[in-house]
């Protein structure tokens, strides 16, 4: 169809033309008797090369020609897919991939990816610091992370390209470093002993582990460590009381000795640091401050880091090209659906919906392109709750699932660049404060990434990746000098915003198929830790596409269900 349209327009605008030499001349002749052109003979050399110009155009634009007078994009989308994935990030070519990779036959699923962003400038996953760590309070956020950081560390297994340079995201193994207030004692607490025990029953590569076979044991073990411990927000008892094995305290205990030199067991077992200064790191902590201690060193120091991820990005985005996936740099404008209605048992109607086709608009142009699919996946990120209601998401009148919008919208975050010459070196880890700031080592030679999230009465406008450098001045300077001396002299050198998909209802992922729009998956909505669980992420929807279910990590916990039940599934270490 779009083939036609074009032959059309193509030979109206040779009838068009057919005038035009007649009309030129005569406005030509017009503006020899204007005064204002008499002053010089450059008009009529001007006038003579643009007709010579005009007249070889003329020519070329008779039938059987090839000229056009409009530009055609050779970009277009194919007309039909078996899989539309809306949004070029991190997870939308995460997914990708792993549906390449998982297809039985070669070429058996056609896939196409739509960006709107082509050269990247505001995309999320290029704006991101990068940090992996397996530090979470939910064990589906733990084993995502802990897949994530075998793939990195495997990464030429899974995304080599033949006569391509190997891989090398730059992962820096230099982990991370919590901190909590007294207050946030029993949190930190409860999270090192669920990573300590999902750690110790899942192989590196969680391969073959699902969590739902871990749910039972899991819960008893988590229920008999809480009663043991008996936490109140003042004092815990021994953790001798808690069954654990020595080994694994001796280990736990021995990687903060690593990071910060002369750490303390103290105050009835808790590990507090006394109010000193590493000599390692040049990191100040005080009395009342928790350290966050993954539970063995030598995996924290392989599984907890940053790396770049727009090497990651290229990595997945070339090995999917090379593997059949469509490029389409558009913007995802609507949908085409259809609907029917079914009657529950209880009488009450339900209306359910199908996408058939992604209507496509070019960048910088008028030509759209409808893509007839089978299946759409909304990997939008930070916009994601936009592509939802374009669905019909959130839009309907009556007081049911389909009215219910997707809790995800954009959260503006900044990101400073500094230099402090004196700052700690290279085994400073990824520190988290126990008031919100952050700050890493990037590269060589003194510089750093800092920054902090904003309360949510002072989120910043979203319209626009504009910096505010006073909020590093009057909230992320003093938090950062007050933890570690040396940046009381810092220098910012840089900054830049970026946005997180946030999850309003519970600042955790949405993943799986929507109950009402039966062909529209969602990968969104991960609060900040979008990008390091992308490889887990990216697998898992492939599974439950290509599979019908999860097959290697159970996150079933995750999907819709909890949204329309309103039984959140917080995540209590988002930075």
């Amino acid at each position: 169809m779009a083939a036609w349209r074009r032959i059309a327009f193509r030979l109206l605008t040779a009838r068009l033309f057919r005038c035009k030499p007649v009309s030129l001349g005569r406005c030509a002749r017009e503006f020899t008797s204007s005064k204002a052109l008499r002053k010089g003979n450059d008009f009529f050399k001007d006038l003579e090369s643009e007709m010579k110009k005009f007249h070889e155009k003329f020519v070329t634009a008779l039938p059987g020609s090839d000229w056009t007078p409009i530009h055609m994009n050779t970009n277009l989308p194919p007309e039909r897919a078996d899989i539309v994935i809306v949004g070029g990030g991190i997870m939308g070519w995460a997914i990708a991939y792993w549906l390449k990779k998982k297809e039985r036959i070669r070429d058996g699923v056609r896939v196409v990816v739509v960006e709107r962003d082509p050269t990247y400038t505001q995309a999320s996953t290029v704006l991101s610091v990068g940090g992996i760590r397996q530090q979470f309070s939910m064990p589906e956020n733990i084993h995502m992370s802990l897949f994530s950081c075998y793939f990195l560390r495997n990464i030429n297994e899974y995304l080599s390209v033949m006569n391509e340079d190997p891989i090398d995201v730059q992962f820096n193994h230099a982990g991370y470093l919590f901190l909590a207030s007294e207050n946030g004692a029993q949190v930190m607490e409860e999270n090192y002993h669920i990573q300590r025990y999902l750690e110790c029953h899942t192989p590196l590569s969680s391969d073959l582990v699902t969590l739902h076979a871990l749910s039972q044991s899991f819960t008893d073990f988590i229920g008999r460590v809480i009663r043991d411990m008996n936490v109140t927000a003042e004092v815990s008892k021994p953790l001798d009381k808690v069954d654990i094995p020595s080994s694994d305290r001796h280990t736990a205990y021995g990687y903060a000795q690593e990071v910060i030199k002369g750490l303390e067991q103290q105050k009835e077992g808790k590990i507090l640091c006394p109010k000193k200064r590493s000599e390692r790191s040049g990191i100040f902590i005080d009395e009342q401050i928790l350290v966050s201690l993954p539970y063995q060193f030598y995996q924290c120091l392989e599984n907890e880091g940053w790396f770049d991820p727009w090497i990651l990005l290229n990595a997945f985005r070339k090995k999917a090209i090379s593997m059949g996936v469509y490029q389409c740099f558009g913007d995802v404008t609507g949908f085409k659906t259809s609907s029917r209605q079914m009657v529950t048992a209880s009488g009450e109607k339900v209306d359910f919906k199908r996408i058939h086709h992604v209507i496509v608009q070019m960048p910088n142009s008028a030509e759209y392109q409808p893509v007839e699919c089978a299946l759409v996946v909304n990997a939008a990120g930070a916009w994601s709750g936009n592509v939802a209601q374009m669905a019909g998401i959130g839009e309907d009148s009556k007081d049911n699932i389909l009215s219910m919008p997707v809790p995800v919208e954009p959260r503006k975050r900044y990101v400073y660049v500094f230099h402090s010459p004196e700052g700690p070196g290279l085994d400073m880890p990824m520190l988290i404060d126990n008031s919100g700031a952050y700050a890493r080592r990037e590269g060589l030679g003194g510089n750093y990434l800092g920054g902090q999230s904003p309360t949510e009465d002072g989120e910043p406008e979203v319209s626009n990746l504009d910096v505010n450098y006073d909020f590093f001045t009057e909230n992320v300077w003093p938090n950062l000098a007050n933890r570690i001396p040396s940046f009381q002299n810092l220098k910012v050198k840089s900054a830049w915003a970026g946005y997180y998909d946030y999850n309003t209802f519970d600042q955790n992922a949405i993943l799986g198929i929507h109950p009402l729009v039966n062909n529209l998956y969602f990968a969104t909505g991960f609060s900040g830790h979008g990008i390091q669980q992308a490889p887990a992420v990216g697998r898992a929807i492939a599974e439950l596409i290509l599979d019908g279910d999860f097959q290697t990590l159970d996150l079933t916990n995750l999907g819709f269900k909890r949204l329309f039940i309103g039984e959140k599934m917080l995540e209590r270490n988002i930075v």
